[in-house]
């Protein structure tokens, strides 16, 4: 089927404690997304970067949540953008800048939805569980509470960016790939109900059976899901131009099985990257096997 697939990039690095991520929609592009959408057979538009605009000072003003009206003031431009696309029957394709940066894609397709009656679910794939609070985090970097806002627990100004409280429901949301969890964060999942697939789960299931019982949870009473795909969920070895890399991760095939599993779904609603830091990355390895991943999303097949 064909898609009307509408580029977003937030070249946002505010929610992490290490520069370079804001770099990463330029890496794609570079790495030539327009061209290789098209050849799939999709429309492609190149809608521009959302504005970040930094409000705080040098130095953040709230140490247990950085930057954090900065991060909701993006956030807010990206789910009007967003919002917008999906109305007018745009498939949304956000390129981050950091994890943060999916209140703001989440909110805007759960708009969409929740004015139609209808529920959205999120698969989000990401060595790290992005489940802290203002209160539970040890760093106060926001780029690790963009799960728990979507789900409803955190700052005002991130979990109600949405018109529905929470943007998703937590027995509607499946975290695969997580090996770096904070107490927390465990502590959290627990509380809500997430479904969590670790790398333990994922070692003795397998990526196949995982994702069957993924999107049997997020597509279960909703008209579709988001997958949001931070590229450290990739073994370093494999994407080492990520923000907060941690050994033992999934490797390139699986990440392409886990979007080739969403693409034939027919249930994907949108698709977003995030934390690819060119500073970090060799010739552009990491950008380039993004656009590899988002063409799986799209439909791209071996044979």
């Amino acid at each position: 089927m064909t898609k009307r697939v509408g580029f977003l990039g937030v070249p946002m690095d505010l929610g992490g404690g290490r520069r370079g991520v804001d770099m990463g929609p330029s890496a794609i592009r570079i790495a030539g997304l327009r061209a290789k959408i098209q050849e799939l057979g999709h429309e492609f538009e190149d809608l521009g970067n959302v504005p970040v605009l930094r409000s705080d000072t040098k130095e953040p003003k709230d140490q247990k949540a950085k930057y954090l009206d900065s991060i909701a003031n993006c956030c807010r431009r990206l789910k009007g953008r967003v919002e917008r696309l999906v109305e007018e029957g745009g498939f949304p394709l956000v390129v981050g800048g950091d994890h943060s940066i999916a209140c703001g894609t989440v909110a805007g397709i759960s708009n969409v939805y929740a004015r139609k009656k209808k529920k959205i679910g999120l698969i989000w794939f990401d060595a790290h569980a992005d489940m802290n609070t203002p209160e539970t985090s040890p760093t106060g970097n926001v780029h690790g509470m963009p799960l728990a806002s979507i789900l409803g627990y955190g700052p005002d100004a991130l979990t109600k960016l949405g018109e529905r409280f929470p943007m998703v429901e937590p027995d509607k949301a499946v975290l695969i790939g997580a090996r770096d969890v904070d107490p927390g964060e465990r502590a959290l999942a627990k509380e809500c109900g997430i479904t969590v697939y670790s790398m333990r789960e994922l070692d003795i299931l397998g990526m196949d059976r995982v994702m069957k019982e993924a999107l049997s949870i997020v597509t279960r009473g909703t008209a579709g899901f988001h997958l949001s795909f931070d590229m450290d969920g990739l073994d370093p070895y494999e994407a080492p131009g990520v923000g907060t890399p941690v050994t033992g991760g999934v490797t390139q095939r699986e990440g392409h099985l886990l979007l080739e599993h969403a693409a034939e779904s027919g249930k994907l609603l949108g698709l977003e990257f995030t934390e690819i830091n060119p500073i970090l990355d060799e010739r552009n390895r990491t950008a380039q096997m993004a656009v590899a991943l988002v063409l799986s999303g799209l439909g791209k097949r071996i044979v």
